[in-house]
């Protein structure tokens, strides 16, 4: 079937959603239509200081979708996952749209990158946050394990086992000044006591930091918001009769207790299996004179990744991962690349107006997995020498947070 083209909409239909590190995101507002309609338009970004463009990725598709619909697809339920489509974009319709809607963007956004005007293709997905009767709750779990001990040195091995790595993370990010209590394991226990503090965590960062803390976002028929604008409405979704986020835990509970994060902490355990020291002692033993991991070898092709999903359960799951197995390298490398995907995952929760039984079956959209992009090999350094001053840092920590599995 031939991919859409974005021209047969107006750029004035749609309006910015929001953004990441290499993408932007709008969302259709215009005339009902047969292919945009409860659609966003998911479009690549570039730098400001990028004088020319590499048009040898300008005719293929994003391989988002490719990655998704082959790779992602084979571990996670496709229940959970919204579609993605092909559309054709235009540089003159591109520019258009960015002339109408980059005042709307963050003035530090607007600074560093903008639309990649070049692209001939781009993604249409299902719009989860969209439509007069829905409020969404975006929250970017994050890491929902401790590590196993038997690939970390003896200077980590107590911190790393006692607190998990998004608690250490945001001590050393803010310092005594912490934006947020919430430990992501309370979120993934199933257990209800911790789930309404973990929600209740995340509210209490997102007012304290007036929406500003990435780990959670509301979305009002379409529109994100912040703390001050949110009151007003709640009462359509919500039952208020309490605190506000006892009435969104109580809310958000039956999707919660689906296997969505069970799934997601599942993965990110299985495919983390000898933590970033251990993928580190591995390289190191079989390439004692590399200068980093690119330099040996690329990023996992589509094939790779398809092969290492087809023997995900009877292949990389039987390993011992006790044992560090040159013979294997290539596979915990691709299975360290993937857990990184789920690591920095979103879930959106939908709650509509009309049904505040939180009855997943009544829509089909109402827990989806958002922001499934694979990092690249070139991260690892990076992934490394950040694990390292994190670990540095609270090592220094007089009170440790017990974070419990």
């Amino acid at each position: 079937m031939t991919p859409v083209n974005v021209a047969q909409s107006r750029p004035q239909d749609w309006v910015y959603l929001s953004e990441g590190g290499s993408t932007i995101v709008f969302s259709y507002t215009g005339p009902v239509h047969p292919d945009f309609t409860a659609k966003i338009l998911r479009l690549r970004k570039t730098s400001l200081n990028v004088a020319s463009h590499d048009t040898t990725i300008d005719a293929e598709d994003d391989p988002v979708i490719a990655f998704q619909n082959t790779v992602i697809a084979a571990l996670v339920p496709s229940k959970f996952l919204p579609d993605l489509e092909v559309v054709l974009l235009d540089a003159t319709w591109l520019a258009a749209l960015e002339a109408l809607r980059d005042s709307d963007r963050p003035a530090e956004r607007r600074a560093k990158d903008q639309i990649d005007k070049a692209r001939q293709k781009g993604i249409l997905a299902t719009d989860l946050i969209g439509g007069a009767d829905i409020l969404a709750i975006e929250i970017k779990p994050k890491w929902g394990f401790l590590p196993n001990s038997a690939h970390l040195s003896q200077e980590t091995a107590e911190i790393k086992t006692s607190t998990c790595r998004f608690c250490m993370h945001t001590r050393f990010k803010f310092k005594d000044d912490v934006a947020t209590q919430y430990c992501p394991l309370d979120l993934y226990s199933n257990d209800e006591a911790r789930v309404r503090r973990a929600i209740r965590d995340l509210w209490g960062g997102w007012v304290q930091s007036n929406g500003s803390l990435n780990n959670m976002r509301v979305f009002v028929s379409g529109k994100m918001i912040r703390p001050s604008e949110l009151y007003a409405s709640l009462g359509e979704f919500l039952e208020v009769s309490t605190e506000v986020h006892e009435a969104l835990a109580t809310a958000l509970l039956p999707l919660l207790q689906t296997p969505v994060l069970g799934t997601i902490s599942g993965l990110q355990r299985s495919l983390d299996a000898l933590d970033i020291e251990g993928i580190f002692k591995l390289h190191g033993m079989a390439y004692p004179n590399a200068k980093g991991f690119s330099a040996v070898r690329g990023n996992p092709t589509l094939g790779e990744l398809q092969d290492f999903v087809a023997s995900y359960h009877s292949g990389y799951c039987a390993l011992d991962h006790s044992k560090l197995s040159l013979e294997h390298i290539d596979t915990y490398l691709v299975a360290y690349l993937l857990s990184a995907t789920f690591k920095d995952c979103s879930v959106i929760f939908r709650i509509r107006r009309s049904d505040r039984s939180g009855d997943p079956s009544v829509d089909p959209h109402a827990v989806s997995i958002i922001d499934l992009d694979l990092k690249g090999v070139d991260r690892f350094e990076q992934w490394a020498d950040l694990d390292r001053r994190i670990v540095e840092y609270y090592r220094d920590i007089a009170q440790r947070k017990l974070c419990v599995e």
